[in-house]
């Protein structure tokens, strides 16, 4: 098999949650260019609409499906309607989450259980799915959408930090567990990535100065800038594909050096 073939995700099915957008739709995208068909999900058909209005704009033909995977029954439909619809999942990536801002004290225990929910009750749901086929054909790849909080803590993320530290477990524990049978999970842990999302901590200020917040961000990157949602694709691509077939329980920090880096020393 030559070095390129190695890469291809041609002829390949990946399922992308929450794919509608932001990271998820680079990826997806990243994934297509490679060759594979893409899937995705959103919790509203008005999202899953504009998902594969996005698609088609790049010029990819996506198949996108309402589903909260928050509801096991529910991704068991989907997994089934997949595999009759489109066919066997070959990848998975469980890119779907939220977060709270909340200090922990006044974070109610309803909040912080919604938040393990979607951002860890949810990738176990949907892997559980889709490995009994991954087994039956032979080989899958599940990539788990980590954080920088799977290694550390921060004020206000207190529900988020734990369901991301415990995905970064569940991510060892698949491989683990069905190494065996040709399947790799592996995670991506993004850094602080420029989204829509995170657009107004990175406005210029009134006197023209950086957001305190960015100006944060960009002293505690090495790489001195914010990601890009296509900084993951590469990294994607390569746990999609054959070229990694021995990476297995390894969670793959796309985060500028952020983990590395102690920091500057004050002047």
């Amino acid at each position: 098999m030559s070095y390129e073939e190695k890469f291809s995700l041609k002829g390949k099915v990946a399922l992308v949650t929450g794919a509608s957008y932001g990271i998820g739709f680079a990826i997806a995208s990243g994934f297509a260019k490679s060759g594979a068909t893409i899937v995705f999900n959103d919790i509203k058909q008005e999202l899953v609409d504009k998902g594969i209005a996005a698609y088609k704009e790049a010029g990819i033909e996506a198949h996108g499906y309402v589903c909260d995977v928050t509801k096991e029954e529910a991704v068991n439909e989907l997994v089934a309607k997949i595999e009759k619809e489109v066919g066997v999942i070959d990848i998975l990536v469980n890119n779907a989450g939220i977060i709270k801002r909340i200090p922990m004290c006044d974070m109610t225990a309803d909040e912080f259980r919604q938040v393990i929910d979607v951002d860890l009750n949810a990738p176990f749901i949907v892997s559980k799915a889709v490995i009994p086929s991954m087994i039956k054909k032979g080989h899958g790849k599940i990539i788990n959408i980590c954080s920088m909080m799977s290694e550390l803590g921060r004020e206000t993320v207190s529900a988020y930090a734990a369901a991301k530290g415990g995905l970064k477990m569940l991510t060892k524990n698949i491989a683990s567990e069905y190494g065996e049978f040709n399947i790799q999970c592996n995670g991506i842990g993004p850094g602080y990535i420029a989204t829509p999302q995170t657009a107004p901590l990175r406005e210029k200020q009134a006197d023209g100065s950086r957001h305190p917040f960015d100006q944060f961000i960009i002293a505690k990157t090495p790489a001195a800038r914010w990601g890009n949602p296509e900084d993951l694709v590469g990294p994607a691509v390569f746990l999609a594909s054959e070229a990694s077939d021995f990476v297995n329980g390894h969670v793959l920090y796309v985060d500028g050096g952020i983990l590395a880096y102690i920091g500057k020393q004050p002047q």
